[in-house]
């Protein structure tokens, strides 16, 4: 490390921290007074996002702290070192301008503050079971039956029993693909779409999830087909199925990016807490906060189109076989405008704008303690 280079390097971050916006390379300014400096300097990705949030806003002074002092995550990726500051090594990656860093970079450390603020809440409180003249089952589209089953159990009507109704939600293909890599993004986590998808639509058959017709018959088995109903579209009237009448489910629909985004949060929240928890999070608290921003739908590339027609051809001959109660018809591959897959700018513009509005943010003595 060279003494005018660190010099130079911590007269940038007091320029960034007062709010400036000049890119590392055009900065030439003296160094900063003794008590502006610190024992390391922040990383190169910290560096520029917070120069980036700058531009777009006035982050607050203790976002500012916030961003300069967090570590991007991923194991075995460490924070980079500025370009000028550092002598290039044969150990570790080499210095770099922070204007020439991917928005994928910035995106990595506006996740760990994210996920820092999704902790922060708490999910709903369980309320107390009462009995039920009707027990029920939601079961097929993870993005149409979890809002149904969410609905259900708010109104204290949990899922289950020997002799349920057995109701199998669905609708297109297409919608439905896109759908279960968004609740495996809110989940457990996905790969990136583009490659998700790619080996999805080559796979022999359905998904387990969204094979409308194997899950039927496979709960005709179970409860008797008289009991299972195939509800295609809108899976509201589930509700009255399941023997509610006044309950309604909340859809919230998502862009690409905002599903892009909280794939990339939750690995990071999936290390602060458990995996119970980490669901309920980033359903009930980042995924209303997502839903409340604009940005095109994700869509199944166009290329993809005679594969899933001969697929819809298959499972509406097997839903026509089966003894059970279809409601609806099931729609071919749908034609929606959106985008193929989500964009890395656009990504960055949507973390920037949680962090710089902060929907997410709670006062410290209402933040819960970890479980």
């Amino acid at each position: 490390m060279t003494g005018d280079g660190e010099a130079r390097g911590w007269g940038w971050v007091a320029h960034l921290r007062s709010g400036g916006t000049t890119p590392w390379a055009a900065w030439q300014t003296p160094a900063p007074t003794a008590d502006q400096a610190g024992r390391y300097l922040p990383g190169a990705q910290q560096l520029e996002l917070l120069r980036r949030l700058n531009l777009v806003g006035r982050p607050t002074s203790a976002l500012t702290e916030r961003v300069l002092t967090t570590s991007a995550p991923g194991r075995g990726r460490p924070d980079l070192g500025l370009v000028g500051v550092l002598d290039a090594s044969r150990f570790g990656p080499p210095p770099v301008d922070p204007a020439d860093l991917p928005d994928a970079e910035l995106v990595r450390v506006a996740t760990s503050l994210i996920a820092e603020d999704v902790r922060a809440g708490e999910p709903p409180a369980a309320r107390p079971a009462r009995l039920l003249r009707r027990r029920y089952r939601v079961l097929g589209d993870p993005e149409l039956a979890r809002p149904v089953r969410e609905a259900l159990i708010a109104d204290r009507r949990p899922p289950g029993g020997r002799s349920a109704v057995v109701v199998v939600t669905g609708t297109d293909l297409a919608t439905m693909l896109v759908h279960v890599w968004t609740a495996r993004s809110f989940g457990a986590g996905a790969r990136p779409w583009p490659e998700w998808i790619s080996s999805e639509v080559r796979r022999a058959g359905l998904l387990p999830g969204i094979d409308l017709a194997a899950v039927a018959d496979q709960w005709s088995g179970r409860v008797g087909a008289q009991r299972v109903h195939v509800l295609l579209g809108d899976p509201r009237p589930a509700v009255r199925l399941a023997g509610a009448r006044r309950v309604r489910p909340r859809l919230l629909e998502l862009s690409a990016e905002a599903v892009e985004l909280a794939r990339r949060t939750g690995p990071v929240l999936g290390s602060l807490v458990g995996p119970e928890r980490r669901t309920l999070l980033m359903w009930h608290r980042l995924r209303p906060v997502l839903a409340a921003t604009d940005g095109p739908a994700l869509v199944v590339p166009a290329r993809h189109r005679a594969r899933l027609l001969e697929q819809s051809d298959d499972l509406r001959r097997r839903l026509a076989a089966g003894d059970y109660a279809v409601h609806g018809d099931l729609p071919d591959p749908s034609q929606q405008t959106g985008v193929t897959a989500p964009d890395e700018g656009r990504v960055l513009a949507l973390a920037m704008r949680l962090l710089l509005d902060a929907p997410l943010a709670v006062p410290e003595t209402e933040a819960g303690e970890d479980t």
